[in-house]
């Protein structure tokens, strides 16, 4: 009687021996590729990325179809899937182009730092104005207009903006002043910044969304990886292969 019991125990404890066993041998075979996801998953969240964009809101500057890569250590380190930070070593600057969460919708956007804390900006007819100080404006005369459609090129003027040292390719379209394109003056807060996109007629930036946060920014973008034309049948633009954003 005592064998039996003991046999049956025997038995009834094979099959859990059984599945940790199969556990065992699936862990031993997946471990690698498992903890290479993990990594990557938290890579991308802390550390760096690249992030599809699909609006023409920064054009000239960026394209629909373009990959950019984004420096998440640029300013501080976060905790993974949060806005937590962890540390701080650095504040994002006039001029640089940074992808945040919108206080709008939480969506992910890219767009330029316009305004830093402490700064005054208006704008009076697209014409910028940092701390009373305008912007100059030359016209552009680039292989830029190849990349863009005819209806853009014959619609939107191309300029280079410049203000001190900073300066980048906008695209503006010649229209009556309204308060998108003349607003302000604005008085940015302490941990706050205004984001405009280099599209300035075509871009739900700060003028609709409103001042963002220190802490809703995520990183720095600074790179195309490589980018592909929607309108080619997906087509890879080689001459934007690595290139640098300004």
């Amino acid at each position: 009687m005592n064998v039996y019991n003991k046999n049956k125990n025997k038995v009834a404890e094979e099959p859990s021996d059984s599945g940790k066993s199969k556990l065992r041998a699936a862990w031993e075979e997946w471990r690698t590729l498992i903890i290479f996801l993990i990594v990557m998953v938290l890579f991308r969240s802390a550390i760096g990325d690249w992030n599809q964009v699909p609006s023409g809101s920064m054009k000239p500057t960026i394209l629909e179809g373009d990959r950019v890569v984004v420096n998440k250590l640029a300013y501080d380190l976060k905790v993974p899937f949060t806005t937590w930070h962890v540390a701080e070593w650095g504040d994002p600057r006039r001029g640089e182009i940074v992808t945040f969460y919108s206080p709008d919708d939480e969506k992910l956007l890219i767009k330029r730092v316009i305004g830093v804390p402490g700064d005054v900006i208006k704008m009076r007819n697209n014409q910028l104005y940092i701390n009373n100080e305008p912007a100059t404006y030359s016209r552009l005369d680039t292989d830029i207009f190849n990349q863009l459609d005819y209806y853009q090129r014959r619609t939107h003027a191309f300029f280079n903006e410049k203000y001190q040292e900073i300066e980048h390719a906008v695209m503006l379209r010649p229209a009556p002043a309204s308060e998108y394109n003349s607003f302000g003056p604005i008085e940015i807060p302490q941990d706050q910044y205004m984001m405009l996109g280099d599209n300035r007629d075509n871009s739900r930036d700060s003028r609709r969304i409103g001042l963002v946060s220190r802490d809703r920014i995520t990183g720095r973008a600074h790179t195309v990886a490589f980018s592909v034309d929607y309108e080619e049948y997906y087509m890879p633009r080689i001459d934007r292969f690595l290139k640098p954003l300004n």
